[in-house]
């Protein structure tokens, strides 16, 4: 049942596909006409839209906030193999990011998710200002095509709140393009290299009057770097616009996302570090896998008004989730939402005055099943039950300039979550029924000041209270092989931070200073390699840090004068000091999970005719404590990389992306456990992939 299933949905986004592809190439047959060339050509270079962005807009718009922020333009990477988010986020510091398998990595910043050893925790993921978490705040980064996105907004923090999040990693924005901002009308991409990696996109918009749309598909298959990783991820993003009047906009998006995906497990630090490729031997027994189908529909209709302008957004997704692991979890679930938010610019008492307002009503519910994993499949069910979460939220971030060039910062989120959990019992196993909630609730308030003496300088100093509330990843929890609720405490913070970023002449800097405290952080450890890790509520922590970021042209115009050639230099330092405090079991101990020190830099030539290359490398000093106890530690690694490419008048460009050159076996991710003394198991490692190269062309026309 499940294989029909998958074909009936792949059938769907093929056919979706093929639709797109067909209008597109059928477009581009006809004649030229006056009245459709010009849309065609001009894909919205000065074509304002209210819903979709350009670049530079999202740029200024960012810069605007009061607090850490970060900017990623797909161009900086498109020329690179860009799989993972770890491809498109590695140069924006502060954000921690490390692969473990296919597309599934740990992404953490200032200490979100620090010991969550699998999918997201403390981070909001938007696409386009549109939640993508789930309703009780979990999710995944597989619907995130890189390939589909044309910049990505990173707010740290509480900086969040712009958008309404208040967890303590903040939130980050992936922008996809419409047609009339994409970068051409079609796009096709296609690339591979080690480890069986085969991928092909391809991309096409039109923009006809009042209407534009867009459709990108991806498909990628690797085998993997080690056993038993084999991958297919078919990816597919759209979204359609329709301008009514200069002053009201709508655009649907549209997204199907298929992932099946084997799982290698994880492996003691001897066998990570000597053995590498090797699959556990749980993953192998168990055909462990994480296959999901995840459909999204949203809608974003934006009205300007005489003073600011209303965004008015909804949504809708639907996940299923077949995943054999210590048992098979076996879910289907929706999430759907509402989210009005007011913006406006406007003079209070001569003095210039940035207003955000915006509430979010949005919930959902899963039913969940489990069932005993003979060799990948379902034996006798152990668990039915239903997980439902439902959010209501509002909050305010007001800037008033009370000088030209300094702002006063101050807003708020007032939340109501409520998590209500159904185990609706009937089985041999378990025939009782049982049914449990919780509700949280909250006001979070940011005060901050912000110096800007021109538009390419900003220094700032902020603090914020954060809250994190538990998914149903942390409030269900398996003892024993029996799965039951387990009441936990929201996590709260007050983070302070203070820094400056900017663009001076040759030198671009971004240097951010931050100490939280933390009540009730929440943390994970591992019972067994093999069971989602357990959660608690430490009591107190302190998490501490620098985010620096510098970039320089060192050499310009080398070969002659006015060659428009550069050397540029650019690197980033993420310190994190991440440690308990006074803890009764832990005293003053370091958290898990997280190397104190990351730096990666980069020396990169370019020149104007399209020819560039660059050399990179990533240095962790020392690595990673492996437990709250801090009686097991990993070594630290250099990782060496080269890339370079041609980008040739004509739309085609070509490169070639190597990785690791050395070789170097190292871990890039732990599931951390409470103390490696007394584990029952320290197989609880990801090894690094080994040394790689990928080579591929992208063609835009």
């Amino acid at each position: 049942m499940r294989t029909a299933s998958i074909a009936r949905r792949s059938a769907i986004v093929t056919g979706i596909t093929a639709l797109f592809a067909t209008r597109a190439f059928a477009q581009a047959a006809q004649p030229a006409e006056p009245a459709t060339l010009p849309a065609v050509i001009v894909q919205g270079q000065a074509d304002h839209s209210l819903t979709s962005p350009s670049v530079a807009q999202q740029k200024r718009a960012l810069d605007q906030t009061v607090g850490s922020v970060g900017f990623v333009d797909s161009a900086d990477y498109q020329n690179t193999y860009a799989f993972t988010l770890r491809d498109v986020l590695k140069n924006v510091p502060g954000v921690f990011v490390q692969n473990r398998y296919g597309q599934e990595l740990r992404l953490s910043i200032r200490g979100s998710g620090l010991a969550r050893g699998y999918h997201t925790r403390g981070l909001e993921i938007l696409q386009d200002g549109i939640p993508t978490n789930l309703a009780d705040g979990s999710g995944d980064y597989y619907q995130i095509d890189p390939l589909a996105l044309q910049a990505v907004d990173v707010y740290k923090g509480g900086n969040g709140l712009a958008y309404g999040s208040s967890m303590m990693g903040g939130a980050i924005d992936f922008v996809t393009p419409s047609a009339r901002t994409a970068d051409a009308p079609n796009i096709l991409r296609l690339e591979g290299g080690s480890f069986g990696t085969v991928r092909g996109s391809a991309q096409f918009s039109r923009v006809m009057g009042p209407l534009d749309f867009i459709g990108t598909f991806s498909v990628n298959h690797a085998d993997g770097f080690r056993d038993h990783e084999r991958g297919q991820y078919e990816q597919f993003n759209a979204n359609i616009g329709y301008r009514f009047t200069p002053d009201v906009e709508t655009r649907f998006y549209l997204g199907a996302y298929i992932v099946d995906q084997q799982l290698p497990g994880t492996l003691s630090l001897s066998d990570a570090l000597n053995n590498p490729t090797k699959a556990s031997a749980s993953a192998l027994s168990g055909d462990q896998a994480r296959d999901t189908r995840t459909e999204r529909i949203a809608n974003k209709t934006t009205v300007k008004l005489d003073v600011g302008q209303l965004d008015f957004v909804t949504w809708a997704i639907h996940k299923s989730l077949y995943h054999p692991i210590f048992q098979v979890i076996d879910q289907d679930g929706w999430t759907y939402g509402f989210a009005p938010r007011y913006t406006a610019t406007f003079d209070v008492g001569g003095m210039r005055n940035d207003l955000i307002a915006g509430a979010r009503v949005f919930g959902g519910n899963t039913q969940a099943r489990q069932y005993v994993n003979v060799s990948g499949n379902e034996g006798t069910q152990t668990l039915n039950s239903t997980q439902s979460a439902y959010n209501y939220e509002a909050y305010v971030e007001d800037r008033l300039f009370f000088l030209p060039t300094v702002a006063l910062m101050a807003g708020f989120k007032a939340l109501r979550d409520v998590r209500k959990y159904v185990d609706h019992g009937g089985l041999a196993a378990d025939p009782t029924y049982k049914s449990a909630s919780e509700t949280f609730s909250g006001v979070n308030p940011k005060l901050g000041l912000m110096w800007q003496p021109n538009r390419e300088i900003q220094a700032y100093v902020d603090i914020t209270r954060s809250q994190d509330v538990p998914d149903f990843t942390d409030l269900t929890q398996t003892f024993a092989n029996t799965t039951q609720f387990t009441p936990l405490t929201s996590q709260h913070a007050w983070t302070l931070e203070i820094g400056t970023r900017g663009t001076r002449d040759r030198v671009s800097w971004d240097l951010t200073a931050y100490r939280s405290l933390v009540r009730d952080q929440l943390l994970q450890y591992t019972t067994n390699p093999d069971i989602p890790a357990s959660t608690f509520n430490a009591n107190k922590t302190v998490l501490q840090g620098i985010e620096a970021g510098v970039s320089v042209d060192v050499l310009r115009d080398i070969t002659h004068a006015g060659a428009g050639d550069r050397i540029t230099l650019s690197g980033i330092w993420n310190f994190s000091d991440f440690r308990f405090k006074d803890d009764p079991q832990y005293g003053n101990n370091r958290i898990a999970g997280v190397p104190v020190n990351v730096l990666r830099a980069a020396l990169g030539y370019s020149r104007p005719n399209g020819f560039h290359i660059s050399a990179s490398v990533d240095w962790v000093p020392a690595g990673a404590w492996a437990d709250d106890a801090n009686t097991l530690r990993v070594p630290g690694y250099t990782l060496l990389g080269v890339q370079a490419g041609m980008d040739f008048r004509n739309g085609l460009s070509v490169f070639v992306d190597a990785r690791n050159l050395t070789n170097k076996r190292y871990v890039s991710d732990i599931s951390t456990v409470a103390d490696a003394r007394t584990a029952a198991s320290t197989a609880i490692f990801y090894p690094g992939e080994g040394r790689s190269i990928f080579a591929g062309m992208r063609y835009a026309f």
